[in-house]
This record gives structure tokens, C-alpha cells and sequence, in this order.
């Protein structure tokens, strides 16, 4: 299925502006979740929305947007009032420096975007692209987009631009404030440590060598489940405790132990848990009603529309 981009932009530097269209990079693929349901019958509760003042069920025709000035006081907005706040929104993505691409703290980076040529964008979008991949440096820019303006940085990545939106100051908090005790590091342990890092040191991180290992072993569960079993707690993992070690020893020790690749998933792939489903035999039904079938993980709601059924879930 083709990418469909979510808004169409100028990216704008001194007097080049270049056509570009907007496109989500990224997509959450969501933890094993539960749904409530009703222990008496099995059927899956349903979320309403409740006015506490008179106690009625409220349809989504009756609700409505507000804001909240002082405490319990409200100013109600319409449709068009809200649609009125978001008209000065700019479909100009406005850079106004360029820094070395090092120089932002990665823990400013927020949700990223891919950038691609517009109509007649081609040229400027690979020029910019190449100018700041020979130069080092990524640009920052204001971005105004559904109510709220974001300052990003635009950087080139190996097939594009990328965008991606920034935390401000007052969004991230000081990690000063933890309180982290000061210690003396001796030369022989800082030596020790170099070389334990040079042993597992790579040049690249491939995202593609690491799976959800957690999820997939709840998913095996869950399909032992369904074909009738009990799920039993697995063995549990003694944990180290606190007691005081000799860090040089330690180190040493860890230095002759060999880095392990990633592993492979120990579970079977999704396809052949299906076929393994549908060779088990079938569990023997309740009196009543049929036992539940695991359904995909609905998408949480969005402002605009009521919130599907609660969940609970496990995520690593």
C-alpha cells in the first residue's frame, strides 16, 4: 500500500522555498492487550461517557469542547470557534539557523517525519539534502501544525530529509534534580571499562537484529490458551542482590565473556502459530457462552472522538 502523506508544506531557507509533502515515519506497534469483559457472561464491557451531574449517559452529538480557566469553571467552544483558533496555522516549515547535527541533545528529539519533494521540488530538496550532508549540520526550524507550533530540526538522512519535532526547555526535566551521589574512579577501573566497552562496541545499530521478545512470548501463551491450556508462571529469574562486589574483579570476569549476537525469537513465527491453532484441538466450550477470541489492539482515541473500550495490557 502506497504512503499517503498527512499535509503538503514549504520548506522555507532565505529566498529558496521548496515544496515538500509531510509523511508519518514511524507507527506504534502496540503491546499484548487486554480487554475488560464481564466475568459473569464473557461478554466485553463498553466504555460510556457519563455526566456526573445528572448522571446520564452522554452521546456524542450532546458533547462538546471546553476549556478550563479557573478550577471547575469551564468556557465552552463550537465547532467553528476551535476550527477559528487553528486558521493561523502556516503551511511554511520556517528554518532559521543550521547547527552541527551534533549539537542537539538527543533527548530533545520527539515524533520524526519524512520530508519528500513536492511538484517542482526536486532540485532545491536535493540540494538542501546534499548541502547539509557534506556540511555536518541540520536545520532548525518552526513547524505551526493542528493548534500548536513545534520547533524541529530538519537533517538529511541517506534517501531524504527528515523532520523531526523537538521538546522545549520546560518539556524535559533536569537531571540534576535526581541527586546522583559524586564517586572516585580509579585508573585500573576506568582501563577495565574502555576495554569491556571496545569488546562489545559495533560500528552501526541495525534495528532489524532485535525483536519484541517479550511480546512474542506472551503471544505463545496466549495461543496455549486458546487451544485449551493453562498458562503456568515461568521459572523465576534470581536477580543479584545488593551486596558490595570487587568492580575490578567484576570487570575483569566480564571481559572474558564473549558479546552475544541478538538473539532469534525462540517462538514460532505468527503464520505457523496460526496453522499450530488450527491443528490443536478446540477447547471445550463454556455452558453459556463460547470462550472470547483474542482481537487485535484497537487504537487509542484521538481528541475528537469517544475512547474505545479500557484495556490493560503488558509493554515492554
Amino acid at each position: 500500500m502506497a504512503a499517503r502523506s498527512i499535509a503538503s508544506m514549504t520548506l522555507s531557507f532565505g529566498l529558496v522555498s521548496v515544496p515538500v509533502k509531510v509523511y508519518t515515519a514511524t507507527e506504534s506497534k502496540s503491546g499484548v492487550g487486554f480487554n475488560l469483559m464481564h466475568k459473569e457472561c464473557g461478554t466485553r464491557l463498553k466504555q460510556q461517557y457519563v455526566c456526573p451531574h445528572d448522571g446520564k449517559v452522554v452521546e456524542r452529538a450532546d458533547m462538546v469542547k471546553g476549556y478550563e480557566f479557573e478550577k471547575e469553571k469551564y468556557v465552552i467552544f463550537e465547532k467553528s470557534e476551535l476550527e477559528a483558533l487553528e486558521a493561523s496555522a502556516s503551511h511554511t516549515i520556517d528554518i532559521v539557523s543550521f547547527v552541527p547535527i551534533e549539537a542537539i541533545d538527543p533527548i530533545y528529539l520527539d515524533k520524526p517525519y519524512y520530508l519528500a519533494p513536492d511538484k517542482r521540488g526536486g532540485k532545491p530538496y536535493r540540494l538542501l539534502q546534499e548541502a547539509m550532508k557534506d556540511s555536518g549540520t541540520c536545520a532548525v526550524a518552526r513547524w505551526t501544525w493542528k493548534g500548536k507550533q513545534h520547533m524541529v530540526q530538519v537533517r538529511a538522512g541517506d534517501d531524504g530529509l527528515i523532520l523531526q519535532t523537538l521538546l522545549y526547555a520546560d518539556e524535559v526535566r533536569s537531571q540534576a534534580d535526581i541527586g546522583i551521589e559524586e564517586t572516585d574512579i580509579q585508573p585500573t577501573e576506568l582501563q577495565l571499562a574502555e576495554q569491556l566497552i571496545e569488546q562489545y562496541r559495533v560500528d552501526s545499530y541495525d534495528a532489524a537484529a532485535y525483536k519484541d521478545e517479550e511480546k512474542e512470548r506472551i503471544l505463545a501463551e496466549i495461543d496455549k490458551k486458546i487451544a485449551g491450556n493453562n498458562i503456568t508462571a515461568a521459572p523465576a529469574i534470581e536477580q543479584p542482590g545488593a551486596q558490595v562486589i570487587d568492580l575490578v574483579e567484576a570487570l575483569r570476569a566480564s571481559l572474558k565473556k564473549k558479546p552475544a549476537a541478538p538473539a532469534e525469537p525462540t517462538v514460532a513465527p505468527r503464520a505457523a502459530r496460526k496453522t499450530a491453532r488450527a491443528a490443536a484441538p478446540a477447547p471445550e466450550p463454556a455452558e453459556e457462552t463460547p470462550p472470547p477470541k483474542r482481537r487485535a489492539v484497537r487504537r487509542a482515541a484521538t481528541d475528537d472522538q469517544p475512547a474505545p473500550a479500557r484495556k490493560t495490557g503488558t509493554k515492554r
